[in-house]
């Protein structure tokens, strides 16, 4: 590690526009010392490519245990895919699973976790934005779908804290998603803001249940959805009242908390503001993952430096990612994987 270290890294996540770095991100990087970077299917070619890009752009940094992020849920949210690398099952796949033997639904998807962590950390990638906790609720919008572990909130907290355990035993950090619930949503998040209207104790029992039961996990990363019970103005990511009264106070959730993506058009003004408004609101992380670098350089001229109680949470999170090591080889753990799933 370099002596910038002592210094906090700035409270941003950013993307980068392809499989290698151009000069002109290298020197934005290393001037901008944003906390980590994220991935995404424009950034992977081959194991050895990633390789290169990870160990590239922590160099910018100056930190070699800069977090690298990947969405590597599974199915149809997979970044990774064949035919350099196994494409993991939904999680549907899991809670179809789990109504027929919960123990071997509970036991697969924690395998999956750990064999995800395998693939992963050979990349040095270090945080997976996985798992899901959304509830999905009847008339919902497709886009959480076969992403959630199923429609029992029981199942989706076992499965959902299945698939953490195996990614922590990997030496990967789970990103819990997305907090306090997507479920009930009528529109994608991506293209439009969704507007949540049921009572706020409904939503208690219901959508913010299973966050309530998984707040230990150590990064989650928030919702831009609406609940007009609660805030009827802003959405989750930059509303100080959700993320106060729900997120930390009724669920509890004291880990590190991400923005979802600030280029999603769920949320309005320019993205200077929406980052200012995501971190003003309470948010430790503003996340920016198109990588296009104009944008990240509005973005890194408004986020400050981590804030202590972030740098904290952050420390806490890299003291629970256990680096044991695996016991098996991800041969074997995909083999015990497959007749898991086979079986049932």
């Amino acid at each position: 590690m370099s002596g910038r270290d002592a210094d906090p890294a700035r409270a941003v996540i950013f993307g980068c526009a392809g499989p290698a770095l151009s000069d002109a991100e290298r020197a934005f990087f290393a001037e901008a010392d944003p906390l980590g970077f994220i991935l995404f299917a424009r950034n992977v070619e081959t194991p050895v490519q990633v390789q290169r890009l990870t160990r590239a752009l922590r160099d910018t940094v100056g930190r070699d245990d800069a977090p690298i992020l990947i969405d590597q849920e599974g199915g149809r949210v997979a970044r990774l895919k064949p035919p350099h690398w196994r494409l993991p099952p939904p999680a549907a796949t899991f809670g179809a699973l789990a109504r027929r033997d919960p123990a071997i639904a509970g036991e697969a998807a924690r395998l999956n976790g750990r064999l995800i962590a395998a693939e992963l950390t050979a990349l040095g990638i270090t945080v997976d934005c996985a798992p899901v906790a959304d509830l999905p609720a009847p008339g919902a919008h497709g886009v959480i779908g076969d992403r959630a572990y199923g429609d029992d909130p029981d199942s989706i907290v076992r499965l959902a804290r299945a698939m953490a355990d195996g990614l922590l035993d990997g030496g990967v950090l789970p990103v819990l998603k997305h907090i306090p619930g997507h479920g009930r949503a009528r529109a994608d998040s991506h293209a439009e803001l969704p507007s949540v209207d049921a009572p706020r104790a409904l939503l208690e029992q219901t959508d913010f249940a299973p966050f309530r039961a998984l707040r230990d996990l150590p990064w989650a990363m928030t919702a831009h959805v609406r609940y007009t019970a609660i805030d009827p103005a802003r959405p989750a990511t930059t509303s100080a009242i959700v993320i106060a009264e729900i997120v930390r106070r009724h669920i509890g959730f004291d880990g590190l908390l991400l923005s979802d993506d600030l280029s999603m058009n769920a949320l309005a003004g320019g993205l200077t503001d929406r980052a200012r408004d995501a971190l003003t609101a309470g948010c430790d992380i503003a996340l920016h993952c198109n990588g296009r670098l104009d944008e990240m350089q509005a973005v890194a001229a408004v986020v400050p430096p981590l804030a202590p109680p972030a740098a904290l949470r952050l420390a806490r999170g890299e003291a629970v990612r256990r680096r044991g090591g695996i016991d098996e080889t991800p041969g074997a753990m995909l083999g015990r994987l497959t007749r898991l799933l086979a079986a049932a």
